[in-house]
């Protein structure tokens, strides 16, 4: 059956955003990333700049404080109002149209359709590096902080909100190892398993 969906969770510095967004642009079909935000936002009533600090990292406080603290009387907190409103607008998004949907547990959240192929693109430590020195203009110490403390607060959230752990290459069809592969490579075995 071919894979009208395509999901891609990634670590920092991977390169996933931008295989998934080329993946997008070669099938023509639509692409998924910070333009999720505003219908999260819509939907939770939270501001778009809080969706996008908060929908797919954990805050920093870690695992403890982001299980048991800031609940209402009800037992949900805010961020729980926030996986809700996202898991719904990623459910409509599936039902409407074929896309790439980048991060925010979509693999989990579609884990029953059968035209859905999960992507997790990770790469290897100085290629990462490199990658966030030259986007973010920082230092060596400043991007290995950066994808250091980033990988974290998404896998707290994963681990948080799904059965399933983070990076393990079970829970996706494909882990691509873009550092070895290269993006063009990560791209074509892709589209070739969406076929």
């Amino acid at each position: 059956m071919a894979k009208r969906i395509i999901t891609i969770s990634r670590e920092f510095g991977s390169g996933g955003r931008f295989i998934g967004e080329e993946v997008a642009k070669k099938l023509g079909i639509a692409y998924y990333d910070k333009d999720i935000i505003g219908q999260i936002a819509e939907r939770s009533g939270f501001s778009p700049e809080y969706i996008q600090k908060n929908a797919e990292l954990s805050p920093k406080k870690g695992l403890f404080a982001y299980a048991f603290l800031g609940r209402d009387i009800t037992g949900k907190s805010v961020e729980d109002m926030v996986y809700e409103a996202q898991r719904k607008v990623i459910l409509e998004i599936a039902e409407k149209e074929s896309c790439v949907i980048i991060g925010r547990n979509a693999d989990f959240i579609l884990k029953d359709r059968e035209d859905v192929l999960n992507v997790f693109i990770h790469g290897n430590m100085p290629e990462k590096v490199k990658r966030i020195c030259k986007l973010y203009e920082v230092t060596k110490a400043e991007a290995i902080k950066m994808i250091n403390d980033t990988d974290k607060r998404r896998r707290t959230n994963y681990n948080f909100y799904t059965e399933q752990k983070w990076g393990m290459a079970g829970n996706y069809t494909l882990s691509l190892n873009s550092s070895g592969l290269g993006y063009d490579m990560c791209q074509k075995i892709i589209m070739e398993c969406a076929g």
